[in-house]
């Protein structure tokens, strides 16, 4: 007979063992220096830059408008700045969620200008060039709706979600150990 205790097998393994042993070895200072708001703010333009386009070419070519593309440019805004901006704080999930609703409005203006070319026989960017501040109730009247609206808040949502850094188990508790003493005056 063996004297070990039988393992179960629906237990799952052990993955954090160790991790406060390398608490000591994880340069928090070095963690917090490599956040970068211009960075994520730069990538996040690139994003709803080619997003924008992206959808707009989509929608022409199908004839379709489709609402809830704008969670995926909550996806897509909230990775982008979590890879690029590298945010351990709440500065990085609220810029994301900014960033997102500012992109679903120019995805939408881009989307209606593009439906709005084709109507006139003309080219997207002369419409853009056209806008006045005369068409913008036209415009939240006639393409903007609800569905918008509230797919536009899930996607804000779903960047917010996405935008902070994961760290490995060793680095979260080295980073609160370090703002816990930083709280108490240590």
């Amino acid at each position: 007979m063996t004297t070990k205790p039988h393992k179960s097998v629906l237990r799952l393994p052990k993955k954090h063992r160790g991790a406060a042993d390398r608490v000591d070895s994880v340069d928090v200072r070095g963690l917090l220096a490599q956040q970068s708001i211009k960075d994520a703010v730069v990538a996040g333009l690139i994003v709803i830059i080619v997003f924008s386009v992206l959808w707009a070419m989509l929608s022409t070519l199908l004839d379709r408008i489709f609402p809830w593309m704008t969670i995926l440019l909550g996806v897509a805004v909230g990775l982008v700045i979590r890879r690029a901006g590298r945010g351990l704080d709440w500065r990085f999930p609220a810029l994301a969620a900014a960033m997102t609703l500012v992109g679903a409005l120019v995805a939408n203006v881009v989307v209606g200008a593009a439906f709005t070319a084709d109507v006139l026989d003309t080219s997207t960017f002369m419409v853009l060039r056209g806008i006045t501040s005369m068409t913008w109730p036209v415009f939240f009247d006639e393409v903007v709706s609800a569905a918008d609206i509230v797919y536009a808040l899930f996607g804000a949502a779903t960047a917010a979600f996405y935008a902070n850094r994961r760290l490995l188990r060793s680095e979260y508790s080295a980073l609160r150990k370090w703002r816990e003493g930083k709280s108490h005056g240590h």
